[in-house]
């Protein structure tokens, strides 16, 4: 039985991020996905001809996704065969972190409507057809799924994840972490936390 770990690294990531995980996944081959998708209809495209190009050498296949990684991955991997899914810091509400963004910088709707793109003081743009497509199309995701999160998470709020977790019937556990999980010891949580579910 061939067992595969896919990977999918968050904003700033890469690849290499996947190795982390070969000591907890010894049966498993474990691959990191180097996606270019930046929007949710570009991962639709992506994903999928990337997971149908792995699918029919492996028996099982088990998701891990950081951050935006399992924002785009949602969209992307939504109607696999995947066998569960491991979201570390997922971005779980698109739309109501663009909101907020918008409400920091006063930013209305019609503006953004108006002007279709408007690019923030700190290098994001903001789009007028992204957010559109993230109220067009809200995620389906019924994949079993584990949630980490970490407390300080300033992207996701808890009643955010909360939400998410209640709607797609996930596992939720909360650690001491910001977003950005790094330090040795946040890196030992996600190892405990995936040891937990897996033995």
């Amino acid at each position: 039985m061939k067992k595969l770990v896919i990977y999918v690294h968050g904003k700033g990531g890469n690849i290499n991020e996947a190795n982390h995980y070969k000591s907890l996944f010894i049966e498993y081959d474990v691959i990191g996905f180097d996606y270019k998708a930046k929007t949710p209809w570009e991962a639709k495209i992506e994903f999928t001809l990337f997971f149908d190009s792995i699918k029919e050498k492996y028996d099982e296949i088990i998701l891990i996704a950081n951050s935006i990684g399992a924002f785009l991955a949602m969209y992307g991997f939504f109607e696999k065969k995947i066998s569960k899914a491991f979201f570390i810091s997922p971005i779980v509400d698109m739309e109501t972190l663009i909101l907020d963004m918008m409400r920091d910088l006063n930013i209305k709707e019609n503006e953004l409507k108006n002007k279709k793109e408007i690019t923030t003081s700190f290098g994001e743009t903001i789009s007028w057809d992204y957010f559109c497509y993230l109220r067009n199309n809200p995620i389906i995701w019924k994949i079993p799924t584990y949630i980490l999160y970490g407390e300080y998470d300033k992207l996701t709020s808890y009643n955010t994840i909360y939400k998410f977790k209640e709607k797609i019937n996930a596992s939720l556990t909360i650690t001491k972490s910001e977003h950005w999980f790094h330090t040795d010891e946040q890196m030992k949580s996600i190892n405990n936390w995936i040891k937990k579910i897996i033995q």
